[in-house]
């Protein structure tokens, strides 16, 4: 029987979120703030870019 490799690296993913979440929490909020300030950051520039473009381009 054939494993899926993509199942076994999301299982591997989950246990190491949980085992960081359950002995370290201020870290775990660390990098969930980090995260999302990523996300942040980067539709922020996605919103600059389209704006650009809508303006023909324009310096």
């Amino acid at each position: 029987m054939a494993v899926n490799s993509k199942k076994i690296a999301v299982y591997v993913l989950v246990v190491f979120v949980l085992y960081v979440i359950v002995t370290d929490p201020a870290k775990a909020a660390d990098y969930v703030q980090i995260g999302f300030e990523g996300i942040s950051d980067a539709a922020k520039a996605l919103g600059d870019f389209a704006s650009w473009v809508a303006n023909g381009g324009d310096s």
